[in-house]
């Protein structure tokens, strides 16, 4: 029970890895509170996590300033603070050629990506900040370590949260919060999956061809699980990483350089 009596947020947490780390917090004995834009995958998301006094769902969109403001602070009138916010929300949004893109799908990616978990650090700052004490974790991505081409968008998006977190967690290290980012590789999600056939047509291959070159950018030759995304997530939220700040911790079996 490394999360006993904490109070996590975790931001798109209706399916996919914000799920499993939903999922893993709750089994340490955390509350949590997921967020997400419908409020039929929350009631979903719940009935599937099977917590009803100790998981929460509550309709948010992660892009809408005024939408994170109300939630977080609902959060803290509810529960008096908040311990821990996973800032999941994010993915690509756009699978194209830079001379091809538009400014609106470019300002998409970075809203999607980096400006929603501005806006959700922002305002959980406020709790932590007061009780001296906190974790702030980005889900980032392998492709914020490197670069790939006709996702250049979302290369960029990661790239520009992982120096979020980087600058955040210096800001706000001395007092005693941290701030660490997880760089997963692929991770076959229902939205991996999605993405996967847009990316795969893109590419003029077919969605497996798409996946295994992934996989086989990996030295493990294999793709990653949301559980051995969310096991990391335990660590850095509880007291036991509280060594780990500023990091950008790659969980891709081997895939980026560093």
């Amino acid at each position: 029970m490394q999360l006993k009596d904490k109070i996590a947020v975790v931001t798109g947490g209706t399916r996919g890895i914000g799920f499993g780390i939903a999922k893993a917090f709750l089994d340490e004995g955390a509350t949590v509170v997921i967020t997400g834009r419908s409020q039929d995958k929350g009631d979903k998301a719940l009935a599937e996590l099977g917590r009803p006094t100790t998981a929460v769902f509550v309709a948010c969109d992660a892009t809408d300033r005024t939408s994170v403001d109300v939630l977080l602070g609902d959060v803290v009138a509810r529960f008096g603070r908040i311990d821990i916010l996973v800032n999941n929300v994010g993915g690509a949004t756009a699978f194209a050629p830079i001379a091809a893109m538009d400014d609106q799908t470019w300002e998409q990616g970075l809203l999607f990506n980096v400006t929603s978990a501005f806006y959700a650090s922002r305002k959980a700052l406020g709790s932590m900040l007061a009780q001296k004490s906190g974790r702030i974790i980005n889900i980032s991505s392998v492709e914020g370590k490197h670069g790939k081409p006709f996702i250049v968008q979302y290369v960029t998006a990661k790239h520009a949260l992982n120096g979020f977190t980087k600058g955040l967690s210096k800001e706000v290290g001395p007092e005693g919060i941290t701030v660490n980012a997880l760089c997963p590789g692929l991770v076959v999600t229902d939205l991996v999956t999605e993405q996967a056939e847009v990316a795969a047509r893109s590419a003029g291959i077919t969605t497996e061809q798409f996946l295994e070159q992934y996989a086989a950018e990996s030295a493990s030759k294999r793709v990653n699980t949301v559980e051995e995304v969310a096991v990391v997530a335990v660590l850095l939220a509880s007291d036991a990483g509280s060594g780990i700040n500023g990091a950008m911790i790659s969980v891709d079996g081997g895939t980026a350089a560093y």
